[in-house]
């Protein structure tokens, strides 16, 4: 599986259209995360693909969000991405105005995961530590099945995504949790590599 990018021009990229500190947290969560999965999953020999689209996932969110998954074609073609890699990108708006179905493990993945690191990211800046490593499954179910928590983070496409893997929800949320408990302190060192 070939990006197309390097990581270096695709930060350039995606710090091109994304100026907010939460989306460029929320990107390198994604990189970091997905990464995990890949190498978690049996699929190391692709995890900088994996992490390649957990990157660039929301390109075109901050500046267009009304045509995501949708402007960030032009935009990623003209970097030189790979059409693989734009189909894996814009999967994950699958049911959300966008026909791109997730196919292949690693855009399932993507699906999945994206909007439950939302949620988990910001039951963790709701506890003391300000940290997911010291967070119970138990208390992400809690926060899960509360709608009024994180109401943007859409359970229905989180359901939706653990379906479509063939995983109970309680392995994704927890698995999730274990990804973004692990790559924690790297996303940090990222954010503050940037300057953010």
């Amino acid at each position: 599986m070939e990006s197309g990018i390097t990581r270096e021009k695709a930060l350039a990229l995606l710090k091109t259209y994304n100026k907010e500190p939460f989306h460029l947290q929320h990107a390198l969560t994604v990189e970091a995360v997905m990464r995990f999965f890949a190498e978690h999953l049996g699929y190391a020999e692709e995890a900088d693909f994996w992490a390649m689209a957990g990157l660039l996932h929301d390109l075109d969110f901050e500046c267009w969000p009304e045509e995501h998954c949708k402007r960030c074609v032009p935009l990623m073609q003209e970097a030189g991405c790979t059409e693989e890699l734009i189909h894996a990108v814009c999967s994950h708006g699958w049911g959300l105005g966008v026909e791109t179905e997730p196919e292949k493990e690693m855009e399932k993945m993507l699906y999945a995961s994206d909007e439950l690191t939302g949620l988990i990211g910001a039951a963790a800046k709701m506890r003391p530590s300000l940290s997911c490593t010291d967070m119970e499954l138990s208390s992400l179910k809690k926060k899960f099945k509360d709608k009024k928590f994180a109401a943007g983070c859409s359970r229905d496409v989180i359901r939706k995504g653990a379906e479509i893997l063939g995983w109970e929800l309680d392995r994704l949320l927890g698995e999730t949790l274990q990804a973004m408990a692990a790559t924690e302190a790297h996303v940090r060192e990222e954010m503050q590599a940037l300057g953010v």
